[in-house]
């Protein structure tokens, strides 16, 4: 018999360690890409789904393999059916099979599929991007957005409105409207 594989307490805070990495990820100021250039299976695909963005190459391929091995996919499930849906996510849970980058594409598990040749121009389009614009708003985006959307319809708005209020009033908003107004680029705080 394997090491701890009848001591349920241990694999308790080995799930649960595991789940509060992924839920980190939400929580961190800065957006985290997903760069996938082979097979994210289980936990790799439940990475791939609580990343704020994903960029996978042609040849990448995604599973939820679990109950191939008399396993299910439990938590890697939470965050992949908050991408894909619920039939798409236990087409996965319940075969086990590979989707291939093109599929997990239409699905919605990720956000780009180029050439692996491409890969890392692709990522660096996204951070380019991203980081010609406020760190604070995004930092503050980032959190209303996670904050809302598991919340009933009224409790999101509620969220997104206070959020909004308050992003109305940081520098780099009066700074951004100010430069659309003048037609120039915008200087942010860089805070």
């Amino acid at each position: 018999m394997r090491a701890h594989a009848g001591d349920k307490a241990w694999q308790r805070r080995l799930f649960d360690d595991c789940s509060g990495l992924m839920t980190r990820l939400t929580r961190m100021p800065q957006p985290v890409i997903a760069r996938v250039h082979g097979i994210a299976t289980a936990a790799g695909c439940q990475l791939v789904s609580m990343c704020d963005l994903a960029v996978a190459s042609e040849r990448a391929s995604f599973a939820m393999p679990g109950v191939n091995i008399g396993v299910f996919c439990s938590t890697p499930a939470v965050g992949v059916a908050r991408n894909v849906g619920r039939k798409r996510a236990m087409e996965m849970l319940l075969t086990g099979q590979l989707v291939d980058a093109k599929t997990a594409l239409a699905w919605g598990l990720v956000n780009r599929v180029v050439q692996a040749s491409e890969l890392d121009a692709a990522i660096r389009a996204y951070t380019d991007v991203i980081l010609a614009r406020s760190a604070a708003t995004i930092r503050m985006g980032k959190a209303a957005f996670y904050a809302q959307i598991e919340r009933p319809l009224a409790d999101a708005y509620d969220v997104a409105s206070e959020t909004m209020a308050c992003n109305m009033l940081i520098d780099d908003a009066v700074e951004g409207i100010d430069a659309f107004l003048e037609k120039r680029a915008a200087v942010w705080s860089g805070r």
